[in-house]
């Protein structure tokens, strides 16, 4: 899906690491909501309260989930989940533009 309709958009952006990473939350009608946000190149490291799901729509990162050992690449069209209440490592090779849905 490349566009949202009938939702509300925050007007305050959340701000991470120093501005490296930055997301605008959105709401949609039925109580469903999503970030959309901009990762500069950099090394990062996540905390998540619900299951996420992270689709890249722009750029490439490696990703180090949870309980794992191994650094997953994903690009453009690609995306990866993340349990609740765990961290995860990211990676971002280049500038990248994302879109967090969160899983109740």
């Amino acid at each position: 899906m490349s566009h949202f309709k009938n939702i509300t958009i925050d007007k305050k952006s959340k701000v991470y690491f120093d501005g490296a990473v930055t997301s605008r939350t959105i709401h949609f009608a039925n109580g469903e909501v999503k970030t959309l946000g901009i990762m500069q190149s950099g090394d990062y490291e996540f905390n998540t309260d619900k299951k996420e799901l992270m689709e890249i729509q722009l750029g490439e990162v490696e990703v180090l989930l949870p309980g794992e050992s191994e650094w997953h690449r994903y690009s453009v069209g690609e995306s990866f989940h993340v349990a609740a209440n765990a961290s995860f490592k990211v990676k971002a090779l280049s500038l990248t533009d994302y879109c967090c849905s969160y899983i109740d």
